[in-house]
């Protein structure tokens, strides 16, 4: 069985994860909470972080979320809440995805109708999600240095065209900015349920628990500095650019004379981002396997009817993305905090070592 390495783990935490949270999520934050709008991030990271350390901790027992909870709760409470969890993740999965495909259409490819132009999507999706959700730490040593030299590219032309003074003073958005902030992207923050349904396949290493935390917040700490130089460039603006990663750039001044440099950045990033989305529909579709057991042609089948409902799904709300998205950021914000960190600290209750049988 593959098994995810300290070095692949750290990859992800430090460098892919913080790529998701750097596409519409900053307008959104500019809405809610102005020019403290990297009051919410820090808040988040620093849940998250702490999250993941104890997720973490649980990689030291060796078995998996559905074995842990099946030693604890019995088969019936373990299958149940395991599909629960994965039937979450497939439903958190729709935002990001929608708003991958609203972002290739706007920057990449403007002239094609939006479905045309993501279709070759879903068949990679089907792909990955037939795949067990260990065999991405090999993705994630191509995709963390590609993203870390995406954003540090990103940074390095946009930074000197902004202005960090407009993120001054801090606490102008007063305590409903910052609340409404933090409560309402909490939609983008479900890194920590991705490592629940990988315990059983990282190897653990003495101290990986708290060096994922840091490595996580590390990450955090460049998409906080992305976001200020992204405030900086565009400040009352900010709640109108959608795309941020790909519009900062834009202003570099040798763009007059070198051309669009910046889209190698931006490519690298998407190129990323393709591979982050498809990681809830995989953890969902891993959660049914623990349940069902990896049959014969079971994960395939899954693959395919995910991937198709999928299809459904971003058809009939091919135009409706504001909507989409302030149902799930708004009405509904509440359930991401319960399963993305009241769940994962709960699991350290559960029984630490197998049921000796009788």
């Amino acid at each position: 069985m593959n098994k995810i390495s300290a070095r692949q783990l750290y990859f992800f935490l430090a460098c892919v994860a913080p790529i998701g949270k750097l596409v519409i999520m900053p307008s959104r934050l500019a809405v809610y909470s102005g020019n403290d709008l990297l009051l919410p991030v820090l808040f988040h990271y620093l849940i998250q972080a702490a999250v993941i350390f104890a997720v973490l901790l649980l990689a030291k027992r060796g078995m998996s979320l559905f074995e842990m909870l099946e030693n604890s709760l019995g088969k019936i409470a373990a299958s149940c809440i395991v599909l629960l969890l994965s039937a979450f993740l497939l439903f958190a999965a729709f935002l990001p995805l929608i708003e991958q495909k609203v972002f290739v259409q706007g920057t990449f490819y403007d002239t094609i109708p939006s479905l045309v132009a993501f279709a070759p999507f879903f068949p990679l999706a089907a792909y990955l999600c037939s795949k067990p959700l260990s065999s991405y730490g090999r993705t994630w040593d191509l995709l963390g240095p590609i993203a870390l030299v995406g954003l540090v590219g990103i940074l390095l032309l946009s930074f000197t065209e902004t202005d960090l003074g407009a993120l001054l003073p801090v606490g102008s958005s007063g305590a409903k900015g910052i609340l409404s902030g933090t409560g309402y992207t909490f939609c983008w923050f479900f890194d920590s349920l991705f490592l629940l349904f990988l315990l059983g396949k990282i190897d653990y290493q003495k101290g990986m628990a708290w060096k994922g935390a840091l490595f996580y917040f590390l990450g955090g700490l460049a998409a906080i500095l992305f976001i200020a130089v992204f405030y900086g460039i565009f400040q009352e603006t900010a709640i109108n650019q959608l795309f941020a990663f790909a519009k900062t750039s834009v202003f570099f001044s040798g763009i007059t004379v070198l051309g669009r440099v910046d889209f190698i950045f931006i490519y690298a990033l998407a190129f990323v981002l393709i591979f982050y989305c498809t990681l809830p529909l995989q953890a969902g579709v891993e959660g049914i396997l623990q349940v069902f057991g990896r049959k014969r042609y079971l994960p395939t089948i899954l693959a395919v009817a995910v991937t198709g409902l999928l299809v459904v799904l971003m058809i009939v709300f091919d135009y409706r993305f504001g909507q989409v998205m302030h149902f799930v950021s708004e009405k509904v914000f509440w359930i991401f905090p319960v399963f993305t960190v009241a769940v994962p600290l709960l699991c350290l209750f559960l029984r630490r070592k197998p049921v000796e049988s009788a």
